[in-house]
């Protein structure tokens, strides 16, 4: 309702007092002085659609998708058995390769009932809710092996029967530990040193002794991402430990407060800057497990990086590294602290010694590899003293051959106008690389995955996965063999058995989404437009009511997540569950859209870095020139009622879309955003932004992007988020706006999350004030009150 002063609002009760009081003939003319527009109550929006938005959320659509997902374990080369949810449950499947059969691994019913006869029936386990460790079919397939309960079990394949074969000594495994890879050794850290534990005699051994507070062996404190397990690399054989001592000993602290019953209590922690002079630093060890000698690497310390974003480890280990089969050697990558720069080094592991083999510089940003945390494409070659490299000198990502001695090319391995994604494989007797890739035909979708492998020379391309649509594969050990699933948007997921030449020998499942649709999911719709250049192709996706009509009109809204390592849309696989916000929101009657615009990955270099120096662009003019492009093609979309929401890095653009493109752009929900990214980890910054340079007038080379200096166009509704104990994206840079907003006298709505971190969301109260922001400020209609997600 629109707002009236205390005067106004006695004015027109007088008014209609008199006006009771008087013949409909009698006009009461109000005071010229004084300017009505007009009183309305908003109409009700429905409650009905409010409960169908509710059944389209992510966490209500994980268990509408049956026969999906499936998890594979290769026995050898020849079979394999998998994991799948069903309607039963989870239940588990064997399959032979050779005849091209699919069964039961087991009856888990029976199983479940040996079980409870072995160990009491009240304690059975649910049979298709199984949770063993160290589950393995034996070499003739007769026989299942698994951990449950301390104690081994064998189930014979022929008849379900269970047995118990051995009663284990439970050892606790150290809480915040990193298994070593066979799990016989576990690491962790106590009072700043590391430890490892014998999992099969629970022994610890003390493996450094001179750890302590600010400068400690192998610690995960990123200044954004802190843990309390180990950062650290082991050996394929668990005899060595490539680790650091950390020194943060002068890094300043970042502070928050924590909500409590009486006083709030501080919270510090070691958080560097953009442009800070003490930032943490790496003193690489190598740790022998077996005699406990620290080799300290003769060389500097390095920066707290890893060729690719984000973070330092990759699963369970540090990334960056590879030990030689034989221990001799650690082969690592070192990153500059502007991530210009990286070099390939290969350290001695009994002498310490560091020998720099292959530098390589690029003016805007390194990366090895185009996924977030996905594991650097490079790999050391000892036995042919070669290095397989990735770069993208040539403006895509590719593979390249050098000789390790000299560090020299002897020749490129894979090109032209697509990206390598991952290094699966490198066969080193046969001189082949298995690997994904994207952008390989222009007539499909560019982000769409395919397995490859080429040889180290250059020849001899060939696919896998040859069928269209966004592939996932497992390879069988000797790689003859793979197990694929293929979708897309629209497309439920199918999993094949193919051979080496890309024949289809077995389809295993193929995904029920019945419970799905009668759930009321629509399938988007994928789109292709212009960016900002009217050139380049950018993509996306649109979702739609399922009561869809075509011959309404209904306002759009934009979900954001503007990069740089990331996209809006996200996978290209069939995945309704990860969309499940999107769905929801279009369900109460909007157009929802997902655009990938410039400065996300996946493509070229060129488009991957577009806005490298400002961050606050955001890709928001690509955002804007695709949603007119689409409303120009579809009269259902109403463009004069567009919004934008965002969490995080989207947080940062949707509140930059309300500042820089206010005629556009009339309604924003902005949670959690990295608002000025002077205040964000420097890593970030000074990779994406570039370094903190101060200049004569007083400004610096990241004031461009912070938003506190933005405000002052703000004409539509917005409302900002945070949680007060978020330790990744600090609430002090929203507050920063918060105050220039009040400066500048913009009125905005602000909903603040005592003790939540970063990853709030999905919560749901958070959740229903975003619906009721866009039904109230596009529909223009007033949303249940306080609607229970």
């Amino acid at each position: 309702m629109i707002r009236l002063s205390a005067y106004l609002l006695t004015l027109l009760i007088f008014i209609g007092f008199i006006t009771s009081c008087t013949t409909t003939e009698q006009v009461v003319q109000t005071p010229p002085e004084v300017v009505v527009e007009r009183i309305f109550e908003r109409d009700a929006f429905p409650v009905e659609r409010y409960e169908r938005a509710q059944a389209l959320l992510n966490r209500n659509l994980w268990n509408k998708v049956f026969n999906n997902n499936v998890n594979v374990t290769w026995v050898d080369e020849r079979a394999f058995y998998y994991s799948v949810n069903t309607r039963n449950g989870f239940e588990l499947f064997f399959v032979n390769v050779d005849t091209q059969t699919k069964e039961p691994l087991f009856d888990q019913e029976l199983v479940a009932t040996g079980l409870g006869e072995v160990i009491g029936q009240e304690d059975a386990p649910d049979p298709y809710r199984l949770q063993f460790n160290d589950m393995e079919v034996s070499q003739d397939y007769s026989t299942v092996h698994f951990v449950w309960k301390d104690k081994k079990w064998e189930v014979n394949r022929a008849n379900s029967s269970v047995s118990v074969v051995e009663e284990l000594e439970r050892i606790e495994r150290p809480r915040a530990s990193v298994l070593s890879p066979d799990g016989s050794l576990a690491a962790f850290i106590q009072d700043h040193n590391l430890y490892v534990r014998d999992m099969q005699t629970g022994n610890d051994t003390q493996l450094t002794v001179d750890g302590s507070e600010f400068y400690g062996y192998a610690t995960d404190s990123q200044g954004w991402s802190r843990s309390e397990r180990p950062i650290l690399y082991w050996s394929a054989d668990g005899a060595l430990i490539s680790t650091y001592q950390l020194d943060e000993r002068e890094v300043e602290k970042m502070h928050l407060l924590r909500t409590a019953s009486q006083r709030p209590e501080l919270v510090s922690w070691p958080y560097a800057l953009p442009g800070d002079e003490h930032v943490p630093m790496h003193e690489r060890v190598i740790i022998d497990v077996r005699t406990g000698a620290i080799t300290r690497l003769d060389t500097t310390p390095y920066h707290q990086r890893t060729s690719n974003c984000c973070g330092l480890t990759r699963g369970s280990y540090w990334a960056d590294n590879q030990f030689s089969d034989d221990g001799r050697y650690l082969a690592y990558v070192a990153t500059s602290r502007d991530y210009k720069e990286v070099t390939l080094k290969v350290a001695d592991v009994a002498t310490g010694s560091v020998q720099e083999v292959h530098f390589e510089r690029d003016d805007i940003f390194i990366e090895t590899n185009l996924t977030s945390r996905g594991t650097p494409n490079w790999k050391v070659l000892f036995d042919s003293n070669e290095f397989i490299w990735f770069s993208r000198k040539d403006n895509w990502g590719h593979l390249y051959l050098h000789d390790l001695v000299t560090g020299e090319k002897i020749n490129q391995i894979t090109t032209g106008e697509w990206n390598v994604i991952d290094i699966i494989h490198v066969d080193e007797t046969q001189r082949r690389i298995y690997f994904s890739a994207v952008g390989m035909d222009d007539e499909r979708d560019t982000y769409q995955m395919y397995y490859f492998s080429i040889m180290f020379d250059g020849s001899g391309l060939h696919s896998y996965t040859p069928d269209e649509g966004h592939h996932s594969a497992t390879f069988s050990p000797d790689f003859n063999h793979l197990v694929s699933t293929v979708s897309d948007f629209t497309t439920p997921p199918v999993t094949l058995v193919k051979n080496r030449f890309g024949e289809i020998l077995l389809q295993i499942e193929e995904a029920d989404i019945t419970d799905l649709l009668d759930a009321g999911w629509r399938k988007p719709l994928p789109f292709k437009a212009k960016a900002r250049d009217g050139v380049t192709d950018i993509y996306g996706t649109i979702y739609k009511p399922s009561d869809f009509n075509p011959e309404k009109s209904y306002p759009i809204i934009n979900n954001i997540y503007p990069g740089p390592q990331i996209g809006s849309v996200g996978t290209r696989a069939f995945s309704p569950a990860r969309r499940g916000q999107t769905h929801a929101l279009a369900e109460l009657g909007f157009i929802v859209v997902q655009i990938d615009a410039l400065g996300t990955p996946y493509r070229s270099r060129e488009f991957h870095t577009a806005y490298y120096g400002d961050m606050s662009d955001n890709g928001l003019p690509d955002q804007v020139a695709a949603m007119k492009q689409l409303a120009g093609q579809y009269s259902w979309i109403d463009i004069d009622r567009a919004g934008m929401y965002g969490h995080s890095g989207g947080g940062f653009a949707t509140a930059a879309a309300l500042f820089n493109f206010p005629e556009f752009f009339k309604v924003g929900v902005s949670s959690a955003g990295n608002l000025d990214n002077r205040g964000y980890t420097f890593y970030w910054g000074e990779k994406f932004q570039g370094p903190f340079v101060e200049f004569e007038d007083g400004t610096d080379s990241f004031t461009n992007q912070a938003l506190q200096y933005q405000v002052e166009n703000l004409s539509g509704h917005l409302l900002l988020s945070y949680g007060t104990m978020d330790s990744n994206v600090h609430p002090n840079m929203t507050h920063l706006v918060i105050d220039a907003l009040i400066d500048a006298n913009k009125d905005f709505d602000l909903m603040v999350m005592p003790n939540r971190g970063h990853g709030y969301a999905n919560e749901s109260y958070k959740v229903r004030r975003t619906w009721d922001y866009f039904v109230k400020h596009l529909l223009d209609m007033e949303p249940p009150k306080e609607f229970d997600l």
